[in-house]
């Protein structure tokens, strides 16, 4: 893993785009959907940043970048088409520890732009750590078509519900109440655009669940010649759904990537001693 992945909260922060062409407009246009308090430095900009400042969605200041521009900043674009400009940006911020991206230029960066799928609250980023940012469009365009715009109501309405769930259901069993949530009869409601239909099922699983945890289930996953993409589509699920998992010696790391993360492993030879 060559970065690594994270969500940051821009929402009232500052952030700081030198630049001001077609490039920064494309920049500016996400930094405004989080809500950063956003400022322009650029000599001069195009059509589209025009209007962002005449409409006053953003500060702007018409000169040249100076280092004290990244002062109490909390994340830096160089957006420029003068490459000597955008390290002197890059610079100035890693200087002071404030993340920088340098359009293009991983090189220059600490951080990089992902593609981006845009389902809020969901949100799907993918990148190839700047290797090539074409594969990752064409797999954001393939994301776009798996995962529909409803997927935002759906995680809109569990975050309304979750209060009620975590009231009701014992924690040792959340994840699996959820997980059956959302693959069934509730989520398929509000996918739908059914939210009360999705509320009144909900109540009824609430009901019929209480505090109680249901009967735990054993499969077998064969790993094959420890190739992960040879693994089937339930294989892959159950994997990552799986609360203990117990492997050997033969299983290979590539295949163990695919377990849940927060799973317990147990390797065979501490099975008999663990038990």
């Amino acid at each position: 893993m060559d970065y690594f992945p994270i969500f940051m909260n821009l929402r009232g922060r500052r952030a700081l785009v030198v630049g001001g062409g077609e490039v920064a407009a494309r920049k500016l246009d996400l930094l405004l959907r989080t809500g950063a308090q956003v400022t322009v430095v650029a000599p001069r900009l195009c059509a589209e940043v025009q209007t962002l400042v005449d409409e006053q969605r953003l500060e702007y200041h018409r000169r040249g970048f100076h280092s004290l521009d990244v002062t109490a900043m909390t994340l830096v674009i160089a957006a420029t088409d003068d490459g000597a400009v955008n390290r002197a940006v890059a610079a100035a911020a890693q200087y002071r520890d404030i993340p920088v991206n340098v359009v293009d230029a991983p090189a220059d960066s600490s951080f990089i732009m992902p593609a981006i799928v845009d389902r809020s609250p969901v949100m799907v980023a993918v990148s190839t750590g700047g290797t090539s940012p074409v594969l990752a469009r064409l797999l954001r365009a393939r994301l776009e078509g798996w995962i529909p715009e409803a997927y935002g109501r759906l995680a809109r309405f569990l975050g309304r519900m979750r209060g009620q769930v975590n009231e009701r259901v014992n924690a040792s069993h959340r994840r699996r109440f959820w997980e059956a949530l959302i693959e069934g009869p509730v989520g398929e409601a509000v996918l739908s655009g059914r939210e009360r239909r999705g509320e009144a099922l909900l109540e009824q699983s609430l009901s019929a669940t209480g505090s109680q945890g249901g009967t735990g289930e054993v499969y077998l996953v064969g790993a094959g010649p420890g190739d992960p993409e040879l693994l089937t589509v339930r294989a892959t699920r159950l994997m990552q759904q799986a609360d203990v998992v117990l492997y050997d010696r033969l299983v290979s790391a590539a295949v163990m990537d695919k377990v849940r993360r927060d799973a317990r492993r147990i390797p065979q030879g501490l099975v008999r001693d663990t038990l």
